[in-house]
């Protein structure tokens, strides 16, 4: 029976059997699908990551609500938790919350500064108007040790400075890495269970 080739009526008998008569359903699905993300690649730009996680974000969101009402499996509620977890720290990524958090703690006046008598060039300055960086540090007390032992120094500045501003932008910039990794600690730990 193995060395036997079928002929073409069983050819077509198999097809239709196991793939032709679900076409319109295919059809159907692929129409539903063009609508669904028609928005999301009418917007999409190749030339930056905001675009990817736009992509990764939507396909998460539809699988949890999919999944999610379903529940055609024990932990489904809980992996549509995690799903819309990991979309929420897209966002927050992608809005840079993390990286500008230490903003809200501090007011800073900019301005201009011609840097000859032309006023062709000038250079920008910036003046610490108020802080509270205490209360940021209180928030994030590991990375505030972990900057001042220097095992955090992205900006290569001294230990020993102990500039506020300067140690609640390494925290914060800590902060956004930590919530870009933890996007892909999830998905790495969670994505071969989302399935229905």
């Amino acid at each position: 029976m193995e060395n036997e080739k079928l002929n073409i009526f069983e050819k077509i008998y198999l097809w239709w059997k196991y793939e032709g008569r679900y076409y319109h359903k295919d059809f159907i699905n692929g129409i539903k699908n063009l609508w669904k993300w028609f928005p999301v690649i009418w917007k999409d730009r190749d030339w930056d990551d905001h675009y990817i996680f736009e992509v990764l974000k939507f396909k998460i969101n539809k699988q949890a609500d999919f999944i999610g009402k379903r529940g055609n499996h024990v932990s489904a509620e809980r992996d549509a938790e995690i799903m819309r977890l990991v979309t929420k720290l897209i966002k927050l990524n992608q809005d840079e919350f993390y990286g500008m958090e230490y903003m809200d703690y501090h007011k800073t006046k900019f301005e201009f500064i011609p840097t000859d008598d032309t006023k062709k060039w000038y250079t920008l300055d910036d003046t610490l108007i108020t802080e509270n960086f205490d209360e940021y540090f209180k928030k994030y007390p590991r990375q505030y040790k972990r900057v001042l032992s220097g095992e955090i120094n992205r900006f290569n500045r001294p230990v020993e400075d102990k500039d506020k501003k300067l140690i609640a932008m390494e925290i914060a910039h800590e902060n956004q890495d930590r919530c870009h990794k933890l996007i892909f600690k999830l998905l790495e730990r969670n994505i071969l269970k989302w399935w229905d």
